[in-house]
């Protein structure tokens, strides 16, 4: 039955488990009470070569990615993980501080999803990921 197999792939589709990357363990504890309070799985990193293995690895609903990191920064951790055909499938939202438009479109360019400014926004980064589910 075409319609079963239609509803599997929405439910299949719903996010559970989402990826936190930023290299500042205050961001991470943030995103990760308020994640886990929504009922979400999280799991983190703090750099974006470490994000390109767990995603891989871990293969989440959902990336989180800072832009601003030592070594790969999440502009290029984005690009990568979006190019590669195991990964490619995963949604990733910026969550930066990099507030100007010439950032968010350079972001969307590199394989991103969405574009959230820090500080966060509680209700508009959960509208932004229920939204992508």
């Amino acid at each position: 039955m075409p319609g079963a197999a239609d509803t599997r792939t929405r439910v299949d589709m719903t996010i559970k488990k989402i990826l936190i990357v930023d290299d500042s363990p205050t961001e991470r504890h943030v995103l990760n009470s308020l994640l886990t309070k929504a009922g979400y799985e999280v799991v983190s990193c703090d750099n974006g070569d470490d994000a390109i293995v767990k995603a891989r690895l871990t293969m989440p609903d959902l990336i989180l990615m800072d832009v601003v990191m030592p070594g790969l920064n999440g502009f290029q951790a984005t690009r990568a993980i979006s190019r590669d055909a195991a990964t490619k499938h995963i949604p990733i939202v910026l969550c930066t501080s990099k507030s100007q438009e010439t950032d968010k479109i350079w972001g969307m360019r590199q394989g991103a999803r969405d574009y959230v400014v820090k500080p966060v926004d509680k209700n508009e980064l959960l509208a932004k990921i229920s939204a992508l589910g």
